[in-house]
């Protein structure tokens, strides 16, 4: 079925019409303007009657639509800031260690011989290592601190390297290491190898979710995260012998940011998140915080990870 244009009028009106209280048209005509109704529309799901009735619940306000478009987006924003701070300390300690373990200049630090000696995985070393050396070149010139080094010394250490690379190609370079220099990275976090691999793509994608404005707090990842001692601590629900948060879901990545964020960035981050979950309760009527933050994949005594060392 093909999708016409249709004016903001004539957005309010078929939001009316699926059950939805608009009592302020000039704001609500706004509202659509400036955030778009396509994107607005994708919060629609948790005020909706049932999957087979599409209309909103009673009651429920465009305000409270908007309440949850904006608590993403604030979301968003924290998750994001937190991110790339992890996203630095990562870079900076697998440049600390290959360059003082394999030499700065890339005809060392780049040597496949310095990687996995797994003959099956010696296409990736190889592709990996292109990519490396080709965001060096079109990246490279885009940035002061490569130029410099470039052109006043011959080479680019990879300290000043990892600001060009992006964070998944960063994410892929661990996975390729030889298993020594894996576990020296993963003793710094003071976590172990395989959880690391597990969860360097995860925050690489909600990285990139958090970094295009797509919706976050229902996000559900393809991996998931091994169990860990927040899930019995927590004594987060199970289903069929399963965990039911923490796994792929917003509070999994709460629980990667918790064991590999210093404590302190850490414990302001889930503060702030706290906050934003307040506000949102406090405009919501039609629908409990509580059904959101079961869709975040949030315990009700999530805030408790805080004081778990």
């Amino acid at each position: 079925m093909e999708k016409i244009f249709k004016t903001l009028d004539e957005q309010i009106t078929i939001l009316r019409n699926k059950n939805l209280i608009v009592d302020d048209d000039t704001y609500a005509k706004d509202i659509l303007l400036r955030e778009n109704y396509f994107f607005l529309n994708g919060y629609r799901y948790l005020f909706m009657k049932s999957l087979n009735d599409r209309r909103f619940i009673d009651g429920t306000n465009f305000r409270e639509i908007y309440a949850l478009f904006y608590f993403d987006r604030q979301l968003r924003n924290i998750l994001f800031k937190n991110i790339l701070i992890l996203e630095n300390n990562i870079k900076s300690i697998i440049s600390y260690e290959l360059s003082k373990k394999y030499g700065f200049k890339e005809k060392r630090y780049l040597n496949p011989s310095n990687f996995t000696t797994d003959p099956k995985r010696t296409r990736q070393v190889n592709d990996l290592l292109h990519k490396i050396k080709r965001q060096i070149s079109i990246n490279g010139k885009e940035h002061s601190a490569t130029r410099h080094y470039q052109s006043n010394y011959g080479y680019i250490p990879l300290w000043i390297v990892v600001k060009v690379l992006s964070f998944g190609i960063v994410g892929e370079l661990y996975t390729i290491l030889k298993t020594d220099d894996q576990e020296k990275i993963a003793e710094i976090f003071n976590i172990d190898v395989a959880s690391l691999l597990v969860y360097l793509p995860i925050i690489a994608n909600y990285r990139n979710l958090c970094a295009h404005e797509d919706i976050c707090y229902e996000h559900r990842t393809q991996k998931e995260i091994p169990i860990t001692k927040y899930h019995e601590l927590l004594q987060i629900p199970k289903l069929n012998g399963d965990y039911i948060y923490g796994i792929n879901d917003l509070f999994s990545l709460i629980i990667i940011l918790k064991r590999l964020l210093r404590k302190d960035d850490f414990h302001m981050m889930l503060n702030e998140i706290s906050y934003e979950i307040d506000y949102l309760s406090g405009r919501l009527h039609s629908i409990s915080i509580d059904k959101v933050l079961d869709k975040m994949g949030f315990p009700k005594n999530y805030k408790e990870i805080v004081r778990i060392d």
